[in-house]
């Protein structure tokens, strides 16, 4: 490296990791109990003040709310504790990430198609369905709040869900030193677990493994995002055609 110029700044390190995060899984735990909390507090407001007759606003609003807090809460948590999304998530979204996240997101497709089939001939016609599916079953909605529901299915919701498990909680689980199997191990678990849907925690599982797959083998989350996303799509299709009384519900 060569020597700084008389009276300039000194030498600058290259290529210097940048300084550990100072979060760990008491973040994850935080922002998932913001979410818990502001669902409970967001449904029982709007059961409230939106007649019974006219759910929509709270499937909406019940819906992607939380989610949207809870993601805040963890970015918020990487800017004040650490380095930001970029680095201490490894958030990434590029044209490798896309590659890889469309390899897993067809695989799990495939695999979770299965896993439902079997499913329903094991537990029951309606078992698999998802919590979202089951609040717009027998709904009709506008076209507006279709679209919105099935963007959200489909894209936001993901992309926000990727955030906080294959980020923040991979990235506190890390920081304990534990092996990269280790984690992807963990974080599939508590992913499906967390979604509080009993019935369908093995289903869960199922879908968990190769979106937690993309980020062990890329190390970057932007591949585990496209696979989720991927993998949403036909649940979120269906959403979709469904609360526009295109499909019949179940």
């Amino acid at each position: 490296m060569p020597s700084p110029l008389p009276g300039g700044p000194g030498p600058v390190a290259e290529d210097e990791p940048p300084p550990e995060h100072r979060w760990g899984f008491g973040a994850f735990l935080l922002v998932f109990a913001v979410f818990v909390l502001s669902a409970v507090v967001i449904g029982a407001l709007m059961g409230l003040a939106t007649p019974a007759e006219d759910p929509i606003a709270v499937i909406l609003v019940g819906t992607m709310v939380p989610t949207f807090l809870a993601t805040g809460v963890t970015l918020l948590i990487t800017r004040l504790r650490g380095n930001g999304p970029k680095i201490d998530l490894k958030f990434s979204y590029n044209r490798d990430d896309f590659r890889v996240g469309l390899k897993f997101g067809l695989i799990g497709l495939v695999c979770t198609t299965i896993a439902a089939a079997i499913w329903t001939r094991v537990v029951g016609e309606g078992n698999a369905t998802s919590a979202i599916g089951s609040l717009v079953d027998n709904q009709a909605m506008p076209v507006a709040a279709a679209v919105t529901l099935f963007v959200y299915v489909w894209l936001l919701g993901p992309l926000c869900e990727e955030i906080m498990y294959r980020g923040l909680l991979w990235g506190a689980l890390e920081r304990l030193r534990w092996g990269r199997w280790a984690v992807f191990a963990l974080t599939t678990m508590i992913f499906a677990v967390s979604h509080l849907e009993p019935l369908r925690t093995s289903l869960l599982l199922v879908i968990g493994i190769p979106i937690g797959l993309a980020r062990l083998f890329t190390d970057r989350l932007g591949a585990s995002v496209v696979t989720h996303q991927v993998n949403n799509f036909l649940p979120a299709l269906s959403v979709l055609l469904i609360s526009l009384g295109v499909l019949p519900s179940s």
